[in-house]
């Protein structure tokens, strides 16, 4: 068991790591190890490695000019005439997105209580109300951070669980070189490679990341430690999403099985933990969707209070107000009808879209010398940056237009 000086100690590329191993991840990694085997490894490949190259660039503005990434582009454009179209922009897609993402997260938390409870799908509208509530209530009063460990280590239990099943089920190791190696598009895949880009290089993320740096970190002096610590901390993650789709390709795609629900997914863990199976996902998918319930409200939050920079006295107010919006749109959205694995499918999808439109602007700002100094990017970090966002969009056009071709 990990000691409390870990969680004292962790930084925010710890917290973003845990923030993307949500139901998300676990459902479109699940997909895509059941459907299409090891093929689509190199998607998350390339997405750590994007998550990567991003999040150190937002952990070094919070830790060089101490702003978060909303308060950068807002000093950035001033004056400029593009300003409050960009900021319009930029907003719309947060709140969309994210409210999308919301959708997901509740989806997933009501899909872990159902297997928890033994519960019927018809219960299903009642559980993300509940969780809904719960949500609001810790967004109110601000006290999400005394559930923030625990979360946590939930969550990480269920990256241990991961790795143990992966041993136990004895992966094919070659399939996973090519997969990791060799990018193929499998008949009618598109959709789940942008959607394990989306569940990986997560827009909000960035701007969570960067206020978090903020108040973690102070300075030069702090870099190497701000740019360890998102190494080390996205990189595991990266690690236990490969793990996911490579447990659930050696347990289901090997033996023709498909994943409709949590209890499906379950499937995966039970060479290591049987019958107890669907309580361990259960509890995982919880406690996930729990804690990505409040981080994509937060972040969008300090996205436009940063952006419009409203007058002191209502930024408190504006700040819950935004918050809440997300939660309370995700929430109608998630008790829709729709299936509750294609609510998280199309949330994970719709990040990947959002994704070319944040990495643009984060991009920018990190090339503002009077912002950063002796700090902003250099040739390499604009060329990974560059790649990461040609990739992303070209998938993102691909993808459209074999839809219009389909119509």
């Amino acid at each position: 068991m990990m000691s409390l000086r870990f969680f004292r100690d962790v930084g925010p590329g710890a917290l973003v790591a845990a923030a993307f191993i949500g139901p998300g991840t676990v459902t479109v990694c699940t997909l895509a190890g059941a459907n299409f085997g090891y093929t689509l490894l190199w998607a998350l490949l390339f997405a750590t490695a994007a998550t990567i190259v991003f999040q150190e660039m937002s952990g070094r503005l919070g830790t060089i000019a101490q702003k978060g990434l909303g308060e950068a582009l807002r000093d950035s454009l001033t004056g400029s005439v593009w300003r409050w179209p960009l900021f319009g922009l930029i907003v719309v897609a947060l709140c969309g997105g994210n409210a999308a993402y919301q959708a997901g997260n509740l989806s997933g938390a009501a899909l872990g209580v159902e297997a928890l409870a033994n519960s019927s799908p018809s219960l299903f509208r009642g559980s993300v109300l509940s969780i809904a509530v719960i949500s609001a209530l810790i967004l109110w009063r601000g006290s999400y951070r005394q559930l923030e460990r625990l979360l946590l280590t939930l969550v990480l239990f269920m990256g241990v669980a991961f790795i143990g099943t992966f041993i136990v089920s004895k992966p094919d190791l070659q399939a996973i070189i090519g997969g990791l190696f060799k990018p193929t598009f499998p008949e009618g895949s598109s959709v789940t490679v942008v959607a394990l880009i989306g569940t990986t290089v997560v827009p909000y993320n960035l701007f969570l990341h960067a206020s978090a740096a903020k108040s973690r970190w102070r300075g030069a002096a702090d870099l190497a430690a701000t740019r360890t610590d998102s190494v080390v901390s996205i990189g595991l993650g990266g690690i236990i999403a490969m793990l996911i789709v490579s447990t659930a390709a050696a347990s289901m795609f090997a033996r023709g099985l498909t994943a409709n629900s949590a209890a499906d997914m379950a499937v995966q863990f039970e060479p290591l933990f049987g019958s107890f199976s669907k309580y361990l996902l259960g509890a995982g998918f919880l406690a996930a969707g729990l804690s990505s319930s409040l981080t994509a409200p937060l972040a969008t939050a300090y996205a436009v209070t940063e952006i419009v920079h409203p007058d002191p006295a209502k930024k408190k107010l504006m700040f819950r107000a935004v918050s809440l919006s997300v939660l309370v749109v995700g929430t109608l959205f998630a008790i829709s009808g729709i299936q509750p694995i294609t609510i998280i499918l199309t949330a994970q999808f719709a990040n990947g879209l959002l994704l070319p439109i944040v990495a643009a602007f984060l991009i920018y700002t990190m090339n503002n010398r009077a912002l950063l100094g002796d700090y902003t990017n250099g040739v390499l970090a604009n060329t990974l940056g560059a790649v990461v966002f040609v990739i992303s969009v070209g998938l993102g056009v691909r993808l459209i237009l074999k839809s219009v071709a389909g119509m």
